[in-house]
């Protein structure tokens, strides 16, 4: 097996290699040239594939996860097609895109009244098998404690403006970059309790921000506090608050995904 960490290996040819099992992580394919290759059981996670092209595919099974702009199908744009069809499974979903103060109230009161149900559902089992991992994502814990991450990080660090809005069972995603003074720990197992009390801080946090937002204050420039998210550019309130909407929306669906293997 060969390792080839902190190489560039731009313009390299492979033909006629085995690459099975091969892990690529942190790696850049951009302008890569795949043909004639066999990609059955490749999982890829955390990438960008803006400007992808795939031609004489065969796709017998093919599964997508992730936040979709543009995807063509043989010639057809099936983005709108998929968000109206997971509007209509789940008539919330549309509520998580508010334009007013006041849906966004509304949204993060239906998340709640969401969580409330699958956090009933993770209390039935054993504790520890809410430290377990399925498939390589993170494990129920590990979701609720990035979701305070994200919390701190987007409301406390840039709505609000504090610069170290940090608690210690924070989580950060997987290949966000490594800051003194920002909580890291991937092996502390805290119990449910300490990370919904953790938790019960963070959404009073957001229920703060909300409490006297009028539709103005959503317009409102905003640039973060913290070490993360210096370089963006053009932040306002609202955005701010749609990212941990977001968030809090689709790590609960993974987390009922997950729950239900469990």
């Amino acid at each position: 097996m060969t390792d080839f960490t902190e190489q560039d290996l731009t313009g390299s040819t492979f033909r006629r290699v085995d690459l099975s099992s091969t892990t690529f992580e942190q790696a850049r394919l951009s302008g890569a040239v795949l043909h004639d290759v066999d990609l059955s059981g490749v999982r890829v996670r955390a990438a960008y594939l803006d400007g992808v092209r795939m031609t004489g595919v065969e796709v017998p099974d093919l599964e997508i996860h992730g936040e979709i702009g543009r995807l063509v199908v043989n010639g057809v744009d099936v983005a709108d097609l998929v968000e109206a069809e997971l509007d209509r499974r789940m008539p919330e979903r549309a509520l998580m895109r508010p334009t007013t103060a006041d849906g966004f109230r509304e949204a993060f009161d239906v998340v709640d009244r969401l969580w409330a149900g699958t956090l009933d559902r993770a209390r039935a089992l054993p504790p520890e098998r809410l430290h377990e991992r399925v498939d390589g994502e993170w494990s129920f814990v590990e979701t609720l404690r990035h979701l305070g991450f994200a919390h701190a990080c987007w409301v406390g660090g840039v709505v609000l403006a504090d610069p170290s809005p940090w608690h210690p069972l924070d989580l950060p995603w997987d290949e966000a970059p490594a800051v003194d003074g920002v909580p890291w720990d991937r092996d502390v197992r805290p119990s449910l309790d300490e990370v919904l009390a953790v938790r019960v801080e963070r959404r009073a946090l957001v229920a703060s921000a909300l409490a006297d937002l009028d539709d103005a204050g959503l317009a409102r420039p905003v640039s973060s506090a913290t070490p993360f998210m210096t370089g963006a550019e053009g932040l306002d309130v609202a955005q701010c608050l749609r990212v941990v909407l977001n968030e809090e929306w689709e790590h609960r669906l993974y987390a009922e995904r997950d729950l239900a293997q469990l």
